[in-house]
């Protein structure tokens, strides 16, 4: 490829008498190369293809999905082109990306400014940094309303990270999802950092609350929170949420389950997070590798919070929690009961809205799809459902059933009338008058 300069000078030599041959050697090409720029063959600063442009195929998919969504990843539209047949490199797809102009222009995120950050270094096993991130428009079938809730944590130092599906973001669900976070990450770290979350502190001072106190206890960690406003003091944990939203969350089906959504996220974490190359210390390796190195603790047995969740009892008088199904009393069909977990225990209860316990199970494993039910529940629910059975024949949909008297009665008081035909006496003697003569002929 010609540069304009080159291109320039073997214009001006050429009007000037000399051969291609002395041009070529004088600007160091080959003389096929300068031949084709002298017959405006080819056109200067731009490279020839070297073969076939694999691109071409997935334009219009690249273009429609960038309309609908002006600030989807190029990696996360990069993992869908893969799928779809795409064989070329990472580098190559952004090029072609920027070369065919491809991302629309956003007017509302235009004037967005990026704020100054500093690299804080962080020994192995030194800390682990906390987050929420709100996800919006869940699955309906979920029922969580207008936002999803994943807590996230990530190890400073490596990077790996975790997340875990909530529906709230009270104190239970914030223990359980540290636990559960804690013990796919391989331990506790001497640290645990979190921006001011109600759950943890007193927001407008950053003190502890005294419930919070007492979990940091139980697992022996340090708690540092942030100083307001300095989001970027725990960044690594924030680029986990970036991530969790924009390459997980944003690419997940409608009709996929809580329990397989939460499968889905720990299969990201493994495939791709894990599998990230960073270089620290000096050393590149995988995200996988350089966790593996830092000093963990080994957890203890979860705290003993309580979870409490609402759910509303199926007709087969049934409640659903954590992928699995238990049973309650007939009589609690279409009620909405609580179902009260104890972190680290065998059992759940089921209470009334008022606290009293009217059932208690074996806990599944969760997500494992069982139904487990009180034999004492499946007597009683036969029994009403036997009791509640008739053999009288169904209505007929398409049956005529004019108003009867009460009916009519009642319209009758609300438009002010009278029905006179129950007093009106017929005479008959009319009638034979009428027809008097009409059974013969003329």
């Amino acid at each position: 490829m010609l540069t304009q300069e080159d291109d320039v000078d073997a214009h001006a030599l050429r009007k000037r008498g000399w051969s291609i041959s002395a041009i070529a050697r004088h600007l160091d090409h080959d003389r096929k190369t300068i031949r084709a720029y002298l017959n405006d063959e080819r056109v200067a600063g731009v490279r020839a293809p070297a073969g076939e442009d694999r691109f071409v195929a997935f334009v219009d998919y690249c273009r429609a999905r960038l309309v609908e969504d002006p600030h989807l990843w190029a990696m996360t539209l990069f993992d869908e082109v893969v799928a779809l047949g795409f064989d070329r490199s990472y580098p190559t797809f952004t090029r072609q990306l920027r070369a065919r102009e491809l991302r629309p222009h956003c007017e509302a995120c235009s004037a967005a400014t990026g704020r100054p950050v500093a690299i804080i270094e962080h020994p192995p096993g030194e800390e682990t940094q906390w987050d929420w991130v709100d996800l919006p428009d869940p699955p309906a079938s979920w029922g969580w309303g207008t936002n999803a809730s994943l807590f996230v944590g990530a190890l400073a130092h490596s990077g790996k990270w975790r997340g875990q599906l909530a529906e709230s973001k009270d104190q239970p669900h914030t223990i359980d999802a540290l636990d559960r976070i804690s013990r796919a990450l391989g331990g506790l770290t001497q640290v645990w950092r979190f921006d001011r979350m109600a759950t943890v502190c007193h927001p407008a001072t950053g003190r502890l609350t005294a419930s919070f106190a007492g979990v940091a206890k139980h697992y022996g960690v340090s708690v540092a929170i942030c100083p307001p406003r300095r989001g970027n003091r725990k960044g690594v944990v924030e680029k986990a949420n970036h991530t969790a939203a924009q390459r997980w969350w944003r690419t997940l089906p409608d009709d996929i389950t809580i329990e397989a959504a939460q499968a889905s996220l720990d299969g990201f974490c493994v495939r791709v997070v894990d599998t990230r190359r960073r270089v620290i210390d000096g050393r590149r390796d995988t995200v996988a590798n350089h966790a593996s190195g830092e000093r963990l603790i080994i957890p203890p047995a979860p705290f003993p919070a309580t979870l409490s969740v609402e759910r509303a009892v199926s007709a087969q008088a049934l409640v659903a929690f954590r992928g699995n199904r238990y049973s309650t009393p007939p009589e609690m069909v279409s009620d909405t009961v609580n179902v009260v977990s104890r972190l680290g225990s065998a059992f759940i209860d089921i209470t009334t809205s008022s606290g009293i316990v009217i059932a208690r199970h074996h806990r599944a494993a969760d997500g494992a799809g069982a139904v487990v039910r009180d034999h004492v529940h499946v007597t009683a629910l036969d029994h009403a459902a036997m009791a509640a059975a008739t053999s009288a024949a169904p209505h007929r949909r398409k049956q005529r059933i004019p108003p009867g008297p009460t009916a009519l009665a009642a319209a009758a008081a609300l438009t002010g009338t009278t029905n006179d035909a129950a007093d009106t006496v017929t005479d008959l003697a009319a009638y034979a008058r009428a027809a008097q003569g009409r059974n013969t002929l003329p």
